[in-house]
């Protein structure tokens, strides 16, 4: 370790007394490396059981009920049919003018808190998509586990740090 270590009673003290502040650092604040290796193993498992829970092959589907297939059908429509009528809705304008206006007219007479109430259905169901996936791809970024350090074979002397290499051996002992 250097110098400290050679005065006889001072470096083991010194080293015993840093594994002892140490001991109680990780008691009072666990290791935020081991924390993110725990949070992405429980990720992952959490994600395991939602694959083989959800996995939609032709073998599993005899598992699903078909009620849960009923769910999922019914969770996948809101999207294409406010795409798809609202495209409607033009070429409704285009085909039938009059028809397309007494409708509009009829949208008109809708009172405001049924407006609100359906746009606040709307952007809760969107936007809870929309965070759902903003949270699931910030947690997979934040939670993958540390990149181990890469020991190369073929390292020259000029890429060795001989304090570093001194260092790793006195923590093995």
């Amino acid at each position: 370790m250097g110098m400290i270590d050679r005065i006889p009673l001072i470096g083991r003290n010194l080293r015993a007394a840093g594994r002892a502040v140490g001991g109680v650092l990780r008691a009072v604040r666990p290791d935020a490396t081991r924390q993110m290796e725990l949070d992405h193993e429980a990720l992952r498992d959490a994600r395991a059981q939602f694959t083989a829970e959800f996995r939609s092959a032709p073998g599993d589907a005899g598992r699903r009920s078909r009620f849960d297939q009923l769910v999922d059908a019914l969770n996948r429509l809101p999207r294409p049919i406010l795409a798809f009528g609202t495209i409607g809705l033009f070429v409704d304008a285009m085909v039938a003018p009059e028809a397309f206006a007494l409708r509009m007219r009829g949208l008109a007479l809708v009172p405001d808190p049924l407006w609100w109430l359906l746009g606040a259905i709307v952007s809760f169901y969107f936007g809870a998509r929309e965070l759902d996936y903003a949270r699931r791809t910030r947690q997979i970024t934040r939670q993958s586990p540390p990149a181990a350090p890469s020991h190369r074979a073929g390292a020259t002397r000029a890429d060795t740090n001989p304090a570093l290499e001194e260092w790793v051996q006195s923590q093995d002992r």
